[in-house]
């Protein structure tokens, strides 16, 4: 018997590394490959469990972490555990916890025992040990344990990265020795960052050892795409043909199907429900962002291939207007149908692995599944004016001030990008200066290593362009310029083509790099020590495949017409991505809200310069830059001190945006407790 899985391998794909398979859990037999949708608190965000098992979902994942703290396992032991708790049929696996360790590295600390955290329900210290998950975990009643790990970014180091990896070996073994008798399943992490020769040692210690299968793991959290790639190859490679393999973490359909070609059987991720919540929708014809006002008309179904509850009712008009609407109704919808999306694209592997085309299919989706709605849906619409228009593109219109310069505007929530007198000097004086790039260009003995700017919400390239022009001008002076890139993320290009229509009156795009971005999504100087390269789609998406930054200008619309990216969740990814970085970020934003998602987060805050329009903006920084900051004599930093802390004790509205009323005391706690206040 193959552990107590008993993993039966059914075929493997010629000339790839695909496999179906199928294996026993305590509550029913699961295929792989598969998708397990993921269940934080033991419920998939605004889906009911008929909903999951429709869409065709066989696993749950839920989280130790969140559920040790509540209900708590003395909940699930008199209850009878999570099946009883929450009567769905299918099975669950359980995370160790690791993973959370690793989000809360500014609230936690490490030892040989655990990891030693502040309870965000009542605040009491908690110290998480291989022993404590496996009994929460045991408690629980999962069909799959996972054991507790020591999670780091993937960039980390060699020697860190060993360290890392040997104390994982050694919860390992505490792991299993605490499962006892249990007949609950277990699955071994094999980590080792970036490195192919932790990867292989980790893989011949896991494997010595009774698991009933295996995860990949310190992997979708800073490597790049083709890294990712690459090492989720290579440790598959390692492990056993007879137990089955899970990528944790991973991701959008793309990333299944290649990771599926590479050996991989099992899949977690937020994606398709977390982006729901955004109006976005994967389907057959590509991903499509129901926000678009193409979209507004459309009598047609979301998915014309798709047989979902969602698709069979409603049309795309429909979904458009709950989206913008911001009705909770809209992402359950999609929701539904992103995980139906996701369950048959794993169901279609799997027929094809069986059936022999597994290559030929894999060729043909690893175009389909990149695709962007970039046309016109069919159906009828109101007479539009020509795309010619030089009034308005998409969801932007332009906006002239009574002085005469020009900007661009977002019809719908009517916010105006830089609405100061002129974007440029705006941009200039938050970004560009405040952010001193001029000097950090000219840093002596830096020449050869590469500056990188984050441009978050790209619009119509106001601050990248502050940067480009910053660049030339010390490059005029100085032929030992710092190498830049700037990394611009933007998810709608419509503002840019728009404003590329008006250069007469929109000084900063007269210069060919816009237009380069515009169309071919990098710029390089002549002499190649400036790259400026566009990230096109989803932030929380691509974050984890962009180079660490230094600088991050972050300037998205504000949290009304984008909520998502001034949440809680978005910052923390952000500063998961740069902790162990000398990053700094600036903002136009000072409001309580995004300030207190920066704090909870694990960055430190201080104030920053006035636009002309606000009285203060938002510069914030991880420790390797508040260090830096405090050594230079040029730097007068204005962190936000014990006054601004009673007075956000006192505020109406003082809790990170979308955040729950449950996750408000976690969230106080991280911030009473902040070092920026001690």
């Amino acid at each position: 018997m193959n552990g107590r899985l008993d993993f039966q391998l059914e075929a493997e794909a010629s000339d790839s590394h695909a496999r179906a398979g199928r294996f026993r859990t305590l509550h029913g037999e699961i295929l792989t490959p598969l998708f397990m949708p993921v269940g934080t608190n033991a419920t998939v965000k605004g889906l009911r469990f008929e909903d999951l098992a429709q869409s065709g979902s066989q696993i749950l994942l839920a989280n130790t972490y969140h559920l040790l703290l509540r209900p708590g396992p003395e909940v699930f032991q008199t209850i009878g555990g999570i099946h009883n708790l929450t009567h769905w049929r299918g099975s669950f696996l359980t995370d160790s916890g690791g993973f959370q360790i690793f989000s809360l590295s500014h609230a936690r600390s490490m030892s040989e025992e655990g990891a030693a955290f502040r309870s965000y329900v009542d605040g009491r210290m908690i110290v998480l040990t291989p022993e404590l998950s496996i009994a929460t975990q045991k408690a629980i009643g999962s069909d799959i344990m996972m054991v507790l790990d020591q999670c780091i970014p993937s960039t980390a180091d060699f020697e860190t990265a060993k360290r890392a990896m040997e104390l994982t070996h050694r919860w390992a073994r505490r792991s299993l020795n605490a499962r006892g008798e249990s007949p609950q399943s277990m699955f071994g992490i094999v980590q080792g960052a970036m490195y192919s020769e932790l990867r292989r040692q980790s893989a011949e210690v896991l494997t010595q050892m009774e698991f009933d299968g295996f995860a990949i793991g310190g992997l979708a959290v800073g490597e790049t795409k083709a890294q990712r790639e690459e090492f989720t190859e290579f440790t598959a490679s390692l492990l056993p043909r007879d137990r089955p393999r899970y990528l944790m973490g991973v991701g959008t359909p793309i990333d299944l199907l290649e990771a599926v070609h590479r050996g991989v059987d099992m899949f977690d991720c937020i994606i398709p429900t977390a982006l729901s919540q955004q109006g976005v929708a994967y389907t057959s014809r590509g991903k499509m962002r129901l926000n678009r006002t193409v979209y507004k008309f459309a009598e047609e179904k979301l998915d014309p291939a798709c047989d979902c509850y969602t698709c069979r009712t409603y049309s795309l008009a429909y979904l458009h207007h709950l989206k913008k609407s911001s009705e909770l109704l809209g992402w359950q919808l999609v929701s539904i149908h992103n995980l139906h999306f996701y369950h048959r694209l794993m169901a279609s592997m799997r027929t094809h692995i069986l059936a022999g085309t597994f290559r030929t299919f894999y060729e043909k989706a690893r175009e389909e599944l990149v695709r962007e709605d970039e046309e016109r849906p069919k159906g009828p619409r109101p007479r539009v004016r020509s795309t010619k228009n030089y009034e308005s593109r998409g969801a932007f219109s332009v906006h002239r001030t009574r002085e005469g310069s020009m900007s661009i505007k977002d019809s719908a929530s009517g916010e105006i990008m830089h609405p100061g007198a002129d974007p440029g000097i705006e941009a200039d004086r938050l970004y560009v200066n405040q952010s001193r790039l001029a000097d950090r260009l000219r840093e002596e003995g830096k020449e050869e290593s590469e500056l990188v700017i984050w441009d978050v919400g790209l619009g119509a390239a106001t601050n990248a362009m502050a940067a480009v022009r910053a660049w030339e001008l010390v490059q005029s002076e100085n032929e030992n310029v710092r190498r830049l890139r700037i990394v611009s993320f933007e998810n709608d290009l419509d503002a840019l083509n728009l404003a590329l229509l008006h250069t007469g009156n929109i000084k900063h795009l007269r210069h060919s790099a816009p237009r380069e971005i515009s169309m071919n999504g990098v710029y390089r100087s002549e002499n190649g020590r400036l790259i400026w390269e566009l990230l096109h789609g989803d932030f929380l998406e691509l974050l984890g495949s962009a180079v660490v930054p230094d600088l991050i200008y972050f300037d998205p619309f504000s949290y009304k017409t984008n909520p998502s990216l001034w949440t809680l969740e978005t910052f923390a990814r952000v500063f998961q991505r740069c902790s162990e970085h000398d990053t700094e970020l600036f903002s136009y934003s000072a409001s309580t809200r995004v300030r207190s998602a920066l704090l909870a987060a694990g960055f430190y805050v201080a104030s920053g310069l006035s636009s002309g329009e606000k009285s203060e903006t938002t510069i914030a920084m991880t420790e390797q830059a508040l260090l830096r900051r405090k050594g230079s004599t040029e730097d007068e930093l204005h962190l936000l001190n014990e006054r601004w802390l009673e007075r956000w004790q006192r505020s109406d509205a003082p809790y990170p945006l979308l955040l729950t009323v449950d996750e408000e005391p976690g969230v106080r706690s991280l911030i009473l407790n902040h070092k920026q206040f001690r």
